[in-house]
Order: C-alpha cells, then structure tokens, then sequence
C-alpha cells in the first residue's frame, strides 16, 4: 500500500485526506469512521468523547491491542516505531489520543451549600447520597459550613438529600465552573415541631402530651438505636410520648434520625439518646 502523507494539524485536512484515512483504516483493520464521526470529534470542539469500541479501533490500526493497551504504553513511555506506511497517521493519531486521554481523566468539581426556606445557612449535618450509572452509591454528609464537595469525571450530579428536620429531595445538577451552587430545602413541619416538644422547654405539659398524641400516629413503628450498635428497643407510641412529657435531662439529648409519614402523622421513627 502507498504511503499517504497529511499535515499534523488535523483541523486542516481536507476531504480527500480524510478519505484517504478511512480507506487506510479499513484496509488495516476493516473498521470504519464516518466523514460525520471525524468532524464531530476532531474538526470541531466537543467535550463529548468517542465510544470506546472506536477508541479500540484507532488504537489496532497504530498497532496496539487495545485503547487500554496505547494508554499503558504511552503512560510508560513506550511507544515503538510502527510500519512506515502508518507513521505519517501515528504522528496525527497520538497527539490526538492525547487530548482524549487528558479529557477522560480529568474531573469537574462540585460544590453545593444548602439554605433553608428563609434562605439562612444549614448548619446542621445533611446525609448526601450520590446515585452512579452500573455503580452502589456513595455516601458523605455536609461539612461544619452546610456544603458539600464532590469531583467527578461526568458533567452532571444525582444525589439524594436527607435530613430529619428537611424533606428529602432528589438533586440533578450538571457542572457550572463559574459558581458554586446553592441548594434551598424544605422544612419539614413535623418534625420541627417534634423537635420543639424534645427541648424540654415546655411549661404546659398536660397540653404538651396532647399535642404529642395528635402528632404521632397509634400504630406509629419507633426504635431507639443506641450508640456503638450495642442494640435497638422499640417503643409503642405510648412509651414515646411518656418519654417526651417527663421533665428530664434526657429530653435535651433525643436526636431523631429517620421518619416517615401517613395521613399527616408520624408512622415510623428512629431516635437515640446523645
């Protein structure tokens, strides 16, 4: 086969060129790339990548198994001379891959802070839930300033938000390298007020019982959890209520963790004692 030659930059290249590529590469390892594929990813700007089944096939044709095996090599530094008859495409081909290898391992940066529905600061500790294409999800909680960071190599987020006194909400967010993002939740009325009858700052405590009982549903499901995992006790909504209306210490300590709701009423719970 004829030796074909082409300028190094490949924004240059004109029809015929691009065909003589396409019929070298078909010739060497009958795969195909269409004149569209080529200006998409190589004519143009685009932070979208080739598949890898494609990645693989310009790959073969320079000699190497694979994509996975060019990277290797170039990592290492251990590029070998290719038949001369393809030394003229490897020069354009490998500055090229570089591009993609630098894209594909390079990650955007997420930021997000929470505020309330009076736009005040979060403080107060938020489970976030990163929910991953083929992948369990990860788990991490906002930091003392309520945000939360997170690198990654796509351009978008899908995460969870969780909090015993925030409605939980699904978050789809994709990448703006000009700001951070702020996020505004949701109070949850309930369990504020839940919160409000655990203070312990309650004079009426006769009404504070019937406050109580009207909250929490008769065949609500609680649980106390202990810390260090040592056990878990179940209480009847009795129990509970007993609980929040003696004038204790212990009052001051109840942290709830988890709720659910039915028919506006607290259906199940988890607590534990600090």
């Amino acid at each position: 086969m004829e030796n074909h030659s082409a300028t190094s930059d490949v924004k240059d290249w004109n029809g015929d060129t691009i065909v003589m590529f396409q019929e070298d590469l078909f010739q060497e390892v009958k795969g195909k790339v269409s004149e569209k594929w080529f200006y998409t990813y190589f004519k143009n700007e685009t932070s979208k990548l080739p598949r890898v089944d494609m990645l693989n096939l310009l790959s073969s044709y320079v000699g190497f198994e694979n994509w996975h095996a060019f990277k290797t090599a170039h990592s290492s530094e251990e590029i070998k001379s290719n038949p001369v008859k393809k030394l003229s495409w490897l020069i354009i081909f490998i500055p090229i891959t570089i591009v993609f290898m630098v894209t594909m391992n390079s990650k955007n940066e997420f930021k997000f802070c929470f505020n309330d529905d009076l736009n005040s600061t979060i403080v107060n500790q938020i489970d976030i839930k990163v929910l991953l294409e083929n992948q369990s999800p990860l788990y991490f909680k906002t930091d003392s300033l309520g945000c939360f960071n997170y690198e990654t190599k796509s351009d978008k987020i899908t995460f969870v938000v969780s909090s015993p006194y925030y409605k939980t909400d699904t978050i789809v967010r994709s990448i703006d390298k000009n700001e951070h993002q702020s996020i505004k939740l949701q109070s949850d009325d309930y369990a504020l007020v839940l919160k409000y009858y655990t203070s312990g700052n309650v004079k009426d405590w006769k009404k504070h019982r019937q406050k109580l009982q009207q909250l929490i549903h008769n065949d609500a499901q609680i649980y106390r959890l202990y810390e260090d995992n040592i056990g878990v006790e179940i209480y009847t909504k009795e129990d509970f209520v007993r609980l929040l209306t003696i004038p204790t210490k212990t009052l001051k300590k109840i942290k709830v963790l988890d709720k659910s709701y039915e028919n506006n009423q607290i259906k199940t719970l988890k607590f534990t004692v600090k």
